[in-house]
């Protein structure tokens, strides 16, 4: 039965789907309501979208409380645009369309040990999603915020750098990881790099007017290619996970622009010796599928970092999905 479940895999995610594009977590209030309550919120059919949602129940997504009578589970409300840690847009952007064309072809990318996105498209994933695609792009910036958004404020609590004068976020996205960092220690001032498209939409907290735009610094820039910024720690989250060559030299970048002894924290979703190894394993074949890319496990993530020339020191729990390797450039 267990193999069964897992063969109709789709059936659940497309459901989640559907549920999340219908916004009817949304719908749903702190009391339960009927399928036809619903149905009329969400202007659906009311006999479908009670199948619908009696599918989601068999997996704790929603509670069946009477006949076609359906109430919140603590899963079904982060369907919500509302609640504080909402995986809405992150379950949009897992079941984008080009990732129902992208699965079928597993077996080819195991094959080449590569993305079969040229060979669906005729063009890589990023010139893809911003060309032919551009409400998934949206949806993956939405996604990606959201994420971001909720790490951020972990990192900023897990991580002391009351020593430090200064930090660079790395390949930082909008920065909403270091502004929850200068928020934390008024004394720091800090630098965000990332490409320029990103930082052009940069977290508005920074930005000339914002209330850090006196502490921060927006420079746009590749860091495959170079990082100008000294700085006293450096922040580099969830971007090692291209292919070998490019993470050898965003590392060998970061330790040529450090000083010696500076600080460098490397954040990333692990596919081993974590308690999130169904989804992260999950992510790790879809970077396969749509880049090429791998999530690493901890040995290969602190063989990368020590062949670069990195001291590592310590490895902390950021969250259940999150590890933080705390590194110095050596003297």
């Amino acid at each position: 039965m267990r193999l069964r479940e897992i063969i109709f895999g789709a059936a659940p995610a497309a459901a989640v789907r559907a549920t999340a594009r219908l916004g009817v977590a949304d719908a749903l209030g702190d009391t339960p309501a009927t399928a036809d309550e619903l149905a009329a919120a969400v202007r659906t059919e009311p006999r479908t979208l009670a199948r619908l949602l009696r599918a989601l129940t068999c997996y704790g997504i929603f509670t069946e409380t009477d006949v076609n009578t359906f109430a919140h589970t603590d899963m079904s409300r982060l369907l919500r645009d509302d609640t504080a840690h909402s995986l809405r847009h992150i379950s949009l952007w897992c079941t984008e369309p080009w990732t129902w064309q992208a699965w079928p072809l597993l077996d080819q990318a195991v094959r080449s040990g590569g993305s079969v996105f040229d060979t669906l498209y005729g063009k890589d994933f990023f010139t893809y999603l911003h060309q032919d695609a551009r409400d998934s792009a949206q949806i993956f910036d939405r996604a990606m915020t959201t994420s971001s958004r909720q790490s951020a404020r972990d990192v900023a609590a897990l991580l002391d750098l009351s020593d430090a004068a200064t930090v660079a976020d790395i390949g930082g996205g909008q920065g909403h990881v270091l502004a929850g960092l200068l928020e934390k220690h008024p004394h720091l001032k800090g630098t965000l790099v990332d490409l320029p498209a990103v930082v052009a939409d940069a977290d508005p907290r920074l930005r000339d007017g914002g209330p850090l735009a006196g502490r921060a610094t927006v420079v746009p820039g590749d860091c495959r290619t170079a990082i100008p910024v000294r700085a006293d720690v450096y922040l580099i989250k969830n971007i090692l996970e291209w292919d070998d060559e490019s993470t050898r030299r965003t590392l060998r970048n970061v330790i040529d622009a450090a000083a010696p002894g500076a600080r460098v924290v490397i954040i990333e979703n692990l596919v081993d010796d974590s308690p999130s190894m169904k989804f992260t394993t999950a992510m790790d074949l879809l970077l396969l599928l749509n880049v090429g890319g791998a999530k690493h496990t901890k040995d290969s993530l602190v063989h990368r970092m020590t062949e670069a020339g990195l001291v590592l020191h310590d490895i902390l729990e950021v969250n259940p999905y999150l590890h933080a390797f705390d590194c110095t450039v050596p003297h």
